[in-house]
């Protein structure tokens, strides 16, 4: 089986629609050889991330929160302040991480995941 490759192009488009489908894509749902016990051959880029829409009040109000192993640890920061930091392509890797299921073939679904901003 070799492998397909895929892009989509996120200009002008939300990004948690653009997330459900690349998350689509990535379990395999999209193509005949589905099986869900098998991390599909497809490599998925992502183009244009910097013209993808932020809907609403997100870029003030969403927290993305991080933790260490410490007491009181708990840090949260706004989406604007985390896109300044890291880029849009880390929220989004965030976004379609929440998107697939929790199971042994979750990484290997994630590392066919490339964006290009």
């Amino acid at each position: 089986m070799t492998m397909k490759e895929i892009t989509i192009d996120a200009k002008g488009k939300s990004m948690g629609r653009v997330a459900s489908q690349a998350a689509a894509i990535l379990r395999g749902k999209s193509t005949a050889e589905f099986a869900p016990n098998k991390a599909p051959q497809i490599k998925l880029t992502v183009i244009n991330l910097k013209d993808v829409k932020v809907t609403g009040k997100k870029m003030k109000k969403k927290m993305y929160g991080k933790r260490s192993e410490y007491l009181g640890s708990y840090k949260e920061e706004a989406m604007d302040k985390i896109i300044a930091k890291k880029g849009i392509g880390y929220v989004f890797k965030i976004a379609v991480n929440g998107m697939i299921s929790r199971t042994r073939l979750k990484k290997p679904m994630l590392k066919n995941l490339t964006v290009k901003e």
